[in-house]
């Protein structure tokens, strides 16, 4: 068993080294597991798990190995999907004022819970609501959401008397993943690292050199000289261009997530914004309807925004051949006399740092994506993740 958890943690990603899967077993040699699964599974992740955002991958291999070793057993995706009551959420939150003055007046068998609820989810096959006996919603029993009971098990559903001693079907670190989708917080976040300092400017000395002036103190007796220098300010010139429409509609939340972003930021000299349908041709959009007129020429930006922007090209890659190669291949707009591999052959000649973000790359090579594919030669490409903005903006940062 122990064999196939540690194969089972590098399948899904957990670099476990042979040196941390040893110091795991002469932990367990010395007992400081205490024979208790639960201090298993802290002193496991304690010296298995480098990052909190490794903890899902390892709760869920922990889970598919150890499960039914401790009374937490597994719950199916039927028993989820039969308490999943999104609507009975308002009707919990009327009644739960009601029940919060009893909670400390009612005492529970934990031990005879868990018995029944192993009884219960052994012997069920359909859905419940209602009633004082199987795992459901709105019931008395001890087990299942939005019921009448004080003190059980919460199987799904949200909280509400925040009485429950166990809570199963929840994935507490899922949102710590560093292959998830990202948010607001996280874009800018990683955005914060798209940084360049400058003290070349020709700008008056108005910033207190705190190094040169313990420097300076110290060779004159201890006698305070202040040192003053130019301060430093962010050179980082910005160009975000970003696919609108079309197969990029289901992602129109997140590209206004990055949007916003960007403009909170001001980390940068200068940024700025143009959108694309499908591929870049002769010209590009100054907002997201992408509307015929409302739009500056290609080659313009080429003129007016030098090479040292660093570029950000957010899409899917999701176009017909016929749109990247053709020279009538832009079925909304003017070509330019070019196909779009020739414009993304002439950005890509024109910026010295370019990286394209795909909120739904496909793994490698994937010749069922043929568009994709072919980007994936000229730009480097990553996953519109947290891990994936995180090496996209070390990509553009390298070799200032």
């Amino acid at each position: 068993m122990f064999t196939k958890f540690f194969y089972d943690l590098r399948e899904a990603g957990l670099h476990v080294t042979l040196g941390e899967w040893l110091t795991l077993m002469e932990a367990l040699d010395r007992g400081m597991h205490n024979s208790s699964m639960t201090d298993f599974y802290y002193l496991a992740r304690m010296i298995l798990v480098k990052s909190e955002t490794e903890y899902d991958k390892f709760d869920m291999v922990f889970e598919s190995n150890f499960k039914g070793k401790t009374w937490d057993p597994e719950v199916g995706a039927n028993m989820l999907k039969w308490l999943d009551k999104p609507e009975l959420n308002e009707m919990l939150q009327m009644e739960e004022k009601q029940w919060l003055n009893r909670i400390e007046e009612i005492q529970v068998d934990k031990d005879d819970v868990e018995q029944k609820f192993k009884d219960r989810l052994r012997d069920q096959d359909s859905e419940h609501n209602g009633g004082s006996h199987w795992i459901g919603t709105m019931g008395k029993t001890s087990f299942g959401n939005t019921g009448g009971n004080i003190g059980g098990v919460r199987v799904g559903g949200q909280t509400g008397y925040q009485s429950a001693f166990a809570v199963i079907g929840a994935k507490k670190y899922r949102d710590f993943r560093d292959d998830r989708i990202i948010d607001n917080r996280q874009f800018m976040q990683a955005l914060r690292k798209l940084r360049q300092f400058s003290s070349k400017l020709d700008i008056p000395k108005t910033e207190l050199d705190i190094d040169a002036t313990i420097d300076k103190t110290c060779n004159n007796g201890g006698v305070l000289q202040i040192v003053m220098d130019k301060p430093r300010k962010n050179t980082v010139k910005l160009l975000l261009l970003m696919d609108s429409g079309g197969t990029m509609i289901p992602y129109s939340s997140l590209m206004n997530e990055l949007f916003q972003s960007v403009n909170k930021s001001n980390h940068y000299k200068d940024v700025k914004v143009y959108y694309f349908h499908n591929c870049i041709y002769s010209k590009l959009y100054n907002t997201p309807e992408c509307e015929n007129g409302d739009w500056i020429d290609t080659e313009w930006m080429f003129r007016n925004l030098d090479s040292d922007y660093k570029v950000i090209i957010v899409g899917d890659a999701a176009m017909a051949p016929e749109e990247l190669y053709s020279e009538t291949g832009n079925y909304r707009g003017p070509n330019g006399g070019l196909s779009g591999w020739d414009w993304l052959n002439l950005l890509k000649r024109h910026y010295k740092k370019v990286v394209w973000m795909n909120p739904k790359m496909a793994p490698g090579h994937a010749p069922w994506r043929e568009a994709e594919t072919a980007v994936k030669t000229l730009f480097p490409m990553y996953m519109l993740t947290v891990r994936g903005l995180n090496e996209a903006m070390t990509t553009l940062m390298s070799g200032r």
